[in-house]
C-alpha cells in the first residue's frame, strides 16, 4: 500500500549554477507542495499503513527551516533545485519514515519526483 500527504511552504531562492543571464538566477520565490510518500502493508490492528500526524509531525522541523525562508541559507540547499529540495526532504525523512518518493512542485506545471537512490 501507499500513501501520501502534502505540505506547502512558500520560500524564495536563485539558482547560482545557471547560465548568465538565465531568469532562475535572479532572486525569486516559489509557493512549493511537496507530497511525501509512503510504502508498507497496512496493520490490521489500526487499519492504515501509518498514522498521518506521524508524517506531519515528522515534516514539522523542515517546514519550519523551509517556509518563508531564503533557500540557499539553509544547509545543503546552496543550489535549491527542486531536484536538489527533494534529495534533501529524503534525507532528513528517511530515517523515521519508509518513503517511497519525494514529490516536489515549485509550480503547477514543473516540479520532481525522487525515489532515493
Amino acid at each position: 500500500m501507499e500513501i501520501f500527504r502534502e505540505f506547502r511552504f512558500d520560500s524564495a531562492h536563485q539558482l547560482p549554477r545557471v547560465p548568465a543571464g538565465h531568469k532562475c538566477g535572479r532572486l525569486h520565490g516559489h509557493s512549493y507542495q511537496v507530497e511525501v510518500h509512503l510504502a508498507g502493508p497496512v496493520d490490521p490492528a489500526t487499519g492504515w499503513v501509518i498514522d498521518f500526524a506521524d508524517i506531519a509531525a515528522a515534516f514539522a522541523p523542515l517546514h519550519d527551516q523551509l517556509d518563508h525562508n531564503y533557500l540557499n541559507d539553509v544547509p545543503g540547499l546552496e543550489n535549491p533545485t527542486s531536484e536538489v529540495l527533494a534529495q534533501w526532504i529524503w534525507t532528513r525523512l528517511q530515517p523515521a519514515l519508509p518513503l517511497s518518493a519525494i514529490v516536489v512542485r515549485e509550480t503547477c506545471t514543473s516540479g520532481c519526483i525522487y525515489r532515493g537512490e
